[in-house]
């Protein structure tokens, strides 16, 4: 069934494009923070944002995804409204811990080519650790969820093993490995693994027993079997240890960049909480938690295409 779409009206009339112009009624306030607030570089950044804004409200066919989307740009306008009010229109908070927006988003643009340059250097580290824990970790699963009593084994083992936060390692690979970009991604691998593996079993667990049957009364053999019955029924179980170790990824990855890694992003934030530079830290965080967001977006969209056959 085709779904209605929805009136221009109601795409270009939402309280998020009233938060907008709330934004825009604070800037005629007096600035009681000392120093310059930069409020341009706010106003540039949050009329972009506007901007990009009506420009998706136009483009966005499905109504939830519409909703979604005005919801998210809703809070971030709350967060900034109060934000520069809390800094610099009423000076609530100290200016060297919590500068205003404005602040940060001048550091943004000057700071805009080491950013881009650590973020490369973090998503090549994710990607290195976590594509080995994968391809390692599918495979493994399936073969010992193919078999109840190794399964039950590992899933004991692999629960131990998990239970261990795997920055512990990190002194034994600055041992061991000849770079702290390999120690990374040791981290990044040990992060991704046992969560992959978990569910890779639990999804070979949960196979319905009727699915295996109906394959066995077809004469299938083991490999085929195991490719093309378990392995496609398992899969909502994998997305879901592949998420956890996605997620996990990112926060160990900043962890161990900021012990001895020489860029990325949380020597980007390490680096700057050594000087001080309290600016610098508040954009590193929020760069972080954009990648981070960014990468979970896409996951989540590759995981809804290749289990589209359950809706």
């Amino acid at each position: 069934m085709r779904e209605e779409s929805i009136p221009l009206q109601r795409r270009l009339l939402r309280f998020c494009h009233v938060f907008f112009a709330i934004f825009l009624l604070i800037q005629f306030l007096p600035d009681k923070a000392r120093g310059d607030a930069h409020s341009n570089y706010a106003l540039v950044f949050i009329t972009v944002m506007e901007v990009l804004t009506l420009l998706m409200s136009v483009c966005i066919k499905k109504e939830q995804s519409f909703n979604l989307f005005v919801d998210i740009i809703g809070f971030v306008y709350i967060l900034l409204i109060s934000w520069t009010l809390l800094t610099a229109k009423w000076n609530l908070l100290k200016a060297s811990f919590f500068p205003p927006p404005g602040v940060v988003f001048e550091a943004a643009i000057q700071d805009r080519r080491v950013i881009l340059v650590n973020i490369k250097t973090s998503l090549g580290i994710v990607a290195q650790g976590y594509l080995v824990a994968l391809v390692l970790a599918i495979p493994l699963g399936l073969f010992l969820g193919w078999s109840l009593r190794l399964g039950n084994a590992a899933t004991y083992i692999s629960k131990f093993l998990s239970s261990i936060p795997p920055v512990v390692y990190i002194p034994y690979g600055i041992a061991l490995l000849p770079t702290f970009r390999s120690v990374s991604v040791m981290v990044i691998f040990l992060a991704s693994f046992w969560p992959a593996l978990a569910g890779t079993m639990s999804g070979v667990f949960h196979v319905e027993k009727q699915i295996l049957d109906s394959a066995r009364s077809l004469n299938l053999n083991r490999v085929s079997l195991l490719f093309h019955i378990i392995l496609p029924a398992s899969m909502p179980q994998i997305f879901i240890g592949c998420n956890q170790g996605l997620s996990v990824s990112f926060i160990l990855l900043t962890s161990a960049e900021m012990i001895g890694a020489r860029s990325g992003l949380g020597y980007y934030v390490k680096n700057f909480s050594d000087l001080g530079d309290y600016t610098r830290i508040i954009l590193g965080v929020l760069v972080i938690g954009m990648v981070v967001t960014v990468m979970v977006f896409f996951f989540n969209k590759l995981q809804r295409y290749l289990l589209r056959w359950k809706r």
